[in-house]
């Protein structure tokens, strides 16, 4: 009788680590079109992605490089002061979205133009997003206004 319950406890502890473990699986496998990592333009200009990879990049906007379409397709070039990567991006742009200004665009690199399908541009005129002000501090083209 001891043997009984002890063998049938094993038996729903394991399935239960069964379940545990299956569901975690999922939960990673259905999430993983959710997680876009950043990466400034000197690293996709070293070690470009594949074409397939959604990422985030983000700098700044390349002075001179702000090209409105015909259409609503517009062009720009985003750097870091390392290196520069074209953009290509149709769709309305944020109002704060300008040359000299921080940005961080979502897409996919091809052919080495990276198609942007969403661009975030600062909120207002003082803030930028942490990830680009680091890669542009280890550039050396940023620097802080609030320090002197």
């Amino acid at each position: 009788m001891r043997s009984l319950k002890r063998q049938r406890r094993i038996q729903v502890i394991v399935l239960a680590a069964v379940a545990l473990l299956g569901s975690t699986g999922l939960i990673i496998w259905a999430s993983q079109d959710a997680f876009n990592f950043f990466r400034p333009p000197a690293e996709i200009a070293s070690n470009p992605p594949p074409p397939n990879e959604v990422f985030r990049i983000g700098g700044l906007v390349e002075e001179g490089t702000l090209v409105r379409g015909e259409g609503e397709t517009i062009t720009f070039s985003v750097t870091d002061g390392a290196a520069s990567i074209p953009v290509s991006y149709t769709g309305i742009l944020p109002d704060l979205f300008n040359e000299g200004e921080g940005m961080v665009g979502t897409g996919r690199l091809v052919d080495g133009v990276f198609e942007a399908t969403e661009i975030l541009a600062r909120h207002d005129e003082t803030y930028m997003p942490a990830e680009v002000i680091e890669a542009l501090e280890e550039q050396g083209v940023y620097r802080d206004p609030g320090e002197s």
